[in-house]
């Protein structure tokens, strides 16, 4: 039986429900961490350190997507539990268009930006223009990115997650089969990479169109358009945009100190970790996208005994999900090094070391992470990007700067834990302050 967004939800059918969205998080993580496989076996260590190195900068161009996508599925949601389809059907039409648009006028910025950012991170010679390549690639498919992160949250909306993540599926293989062809077979290496990633996201965002344009199934399609609306859906989803640049700036900061202290080694090293951290933590930020919609439309109908359910049953989620992803970080730790650099010890044996210290976050970030998407949902999006903007471009950028000061490379590992931390303090400030005004506890 299909699952609606005015349901009562039980924690098997909360489960349930955002249970497409968790798997199309994963699966979008992975195929991502193919690229990263590929090139880092049969390309070498260096394009590795380039794609990771271009790669802050294309998800800050692309998280523009994430704002308008996050910030749009809430406000319509929430229109349709006040019981105006039509209106969300014309805010859904609008947001899409301008994400488009968006991604044609991001692509001349990001052209711009690309060689300055790879120099002021210290890429020389032939890492810089492996980095130029890779990036200039990535910049052409811009648009085709904004548009499927969009559709990512619409899908939720539409009361079709199981279809977002069929889309994400034909996506993520495309790119790998591509990866292959292009990278082991037809040895075009770090432009492989790239391509395939750009057949992905194009294949993404014509079967979403198609599908949002001739489906007679889904609550959303495309009719006229609400100009009123890009406000809103902005500044209801600019902690989704905050979150996506402020980690875009933190990942160079990461770069940058890595580099400093170990080279590009230091840098390959950190791009594994942030391979396995994005598979982890897609889980959170699923389950968030997933249930986000289910908030809105309970806020936006005034059901407050259901909001204060999915409340209450989201965190005990969250957490017991934390602690699991711990454990099996540590466990799988060793094996999950040696596939991407076990062919070289000493590098190897450097990730290892920094993966162990970095998961301990898992315990932590997922209050943080499903905490500003509660807010968004409740189309409160000011506390929403003062979490994601303290949690990102404060906390962790004010550790990543000042710990390696006192513990060297360690202190860059750490760094993640104690700006969590602090995060979660602020968290729960506004979860406890703002409980009584929304009703949810």
């Amino acid at each position: 039986v299909a699952i609606k967004l005015s349901d009562h939800f039980t924690y098997g059918r909360l489960v349930r429900f955002a249970l497409p969205s968790i798997a199309m998080m994963i699966f979008t993580s992975i195929y991502s961490v193919v690229d990263g496989l590929f090139v880092s076996n049969f390309v070498g260590k260096e394009a590795l350190a380039a794609v990771n190195l271009v790669f802050p900068l294309a998800m800050a161009l692309g998280s523009i997507g994430f704002m308008l996508g996050t910030g749009g599925a809430a406000l319509v949601a929430k229109t349709m539990g006040e019981g105006d389809a039509e209106r969300a059907n014309r805010l859904f039409s609008f947001i899409t268009i301008a994400a488009a648009v968006a991604g044609a006028v991001l692509i001349a910025v990001g052209a711009a930006a690309l060689e300055p950012v790879l120099l002021l991170l210290g890429a020389q010679g032939s890492l810089l223009e492996q980095g130029l390549l890779y990036g200039r690639i990535l910049l052409v498919a811009l648009p085709l990115f904004i548009v499927q992160n969009v559709f990512l949250s619409f899908f939720i909306a539409a009361e079709k997650p199981q279809v977002g993540f069929a889309v994400t599926v034909a996506a993520g293989v495309t790119n790998i089969v591509l990866d292959y062809l292009f990278i082991a077979v037809l040895g075009w290496g770090i432009a492989g990479a790239a391509v395939a990633t750009a057949a992905g996201q194009a294949l993404a965002a014509a079967v979403s169109v198609a599908f949002f344009a001739r489906s007679k199934t889904s609550r959303l399609r495309f009719p006229a358009v609400d100009f009123r609306a890009l406000g809103t859906a902005c500044v209801n989803g600019s902690s989704e945009l905050m979150t996506e640049v402020a980690a875009s700036v933190v990942s160079m900061l990461y770069n940058y100190q890595l580099m400093m202290l170990a080279g590009a080694d230091g840098v390959a090293a950190y791009g594994v970790i942030m391979y396995v951290n994005f598979i982890f933590t897609a889980v959170f930020f699923g389950f968030s996208m997933g249930t986000g919609p289910v908030v809105s439309y309970h806020y936006g109908a005034q059901n407050r005994i259901e909001l204060k359910g999915l409340f209450r049953k989201s965190f005990m989620l969250v957490g017991t999900a934390g602690a699991v992803m711990f454990a099996a970080s540590q466990l799988l730790a060793a094996p999950l090094v040696s596939v991407f650099v076990g062919y070289d010890p000493e590098l190897a044996a450097m990730t290892l070391h920094g993966f162990r210290i970095y998961a301990a976050a898992f315990l932590v970030c997922g209050f943080n992470i499903y905490g500003s998407a509660f807010f968004t949902a409740l189309n409160n999006g000011k506390v929403s990007a003062l979490i994601s903007f303290m949690r990102t471009l404060v906390f962790e950028t004010s550790t990543v700067m000042l710990l390696p000061i006192v513990w060297g490379i360690d202190g860059v590992w750490s760094a993640i834990i104690v700006a969590e931390a602090c995060a979660l303090v602020l968290t729960t400030f506004f979860l406890v302050y703002l409980r009584k005004p929304y009703g949810y506890a």
